[in-house]
């Protein structure tokens, strides 16, 4: 099953995509909820290349890896990649006041299907709000 998540940015799409990609940006917009932060983050942006986010709480207690292949990159409008047997697209298009971005991935069976949409789509507002903040 393919989850979707969106938002709209209030920005240029060039720097949308510039956060998105840029692995000092990740780590400041890349967690869930308060409690939780990116420690470390690597971007190799082409065809088959790779990335890295290392995500942990804030309190010691839990973290994990968060890594994939790229499969596709048309900068600035679409990232697709593959992590661990799934499949994930990153579509940024034109919106009225900014970029609609969307993001669509291969569900998993650990969590349900809200506490998946529900991470991602918290990851993707937090995205939006750093974003913003930064212009």
């Amino acid at each position: 099953m393919k989850i979707t998540v969106e938002t709209t940015v209030a920005a240029p799409i060039e720097q949308v995509w510039r956060a998105y990609t840029s692995p000092d940006d990740i780590k400041r917009w890349n967690a869930a909820s308060d409690d939780w932060r990116t420690t470390a983050a690597t971007v190799d942006l082409r065809e088959g290349g790779t990335f890295s986010s290392r995500m942990e709480a804030k309190d010691g207690g839990m973290g994990f890896d968060f890594a994939g292949t790229y499969t596709k990159i048309v900068a600035p409008r679409l990232i697709e990649y593959l992590f661990g047997d799934r499949t994930a697209s990153v579509e940024f298009t034109d919106a009225e006041g900014g970029v609609n971005v969307r993001v669509t991935f291969d569900a998993e069976a650990t969590h349900t299907i809200e506490q998946q949409r529900g991470g991602w789509q918290a990851i993707l507002n937090n995205f939006a709000r750093y974003v913003a903040r930064s212009q």
